[in-house]
């Protein structure tokens, strides 16, 4: 499993371990996922750094060739390896007068829903 599937496998165990836990074969599904993730950045990078520019000096190629992967990078953690959506907390985890169980739902039956315009 490449660096890419690690990130991935790390952001899903946080954000959605029980989705985590379903799957089959993790190692499989991340090291594939940090394959395609992998590619997208190549090809990506690529595109961004677009050809070289006539008169750049070594330091400002290195700039832009840097700037081109981190880019790519985001753009691969964004729409491949985030998880779908985080988990919804389950009913029963929730504490309808705990604010930090789930915010915006406490502000709305405190009336305060008029108060974020």
């Amino acid at each position: 499993m490449n660096r890419y599937g690690r990130q991935a496998e790390k952001m899903w165990k946080q954000a959605c371990p029980r989705r985590y836990a379903a799957l089959e074969d993790p190692e499989a599904f991340f090291t594939d996922l940090g394959e395609q993730a992998m590619e997208m950045v190549l090809e990506t990078e690529t595109r961004i750094a677009g050809p070289d520019v006539p008169g750049e000096g070594y330091l400002g190629k290195v700039g832009r060739l840097n700037a081109a992967r981190n880019q790519a990078e985001e753009i691969a953690r964004a729409e491949i390896l985030a998880p779908p959506e985080t988990e919804e907390p389950d009913e029963e985890d929730e504490d309808p007068d705990d604010p930090r169980s789930n915010f915006l739902a406490w502000w709305n039956r405190q009336g305060m829903e008029d108060e974020l315009d």
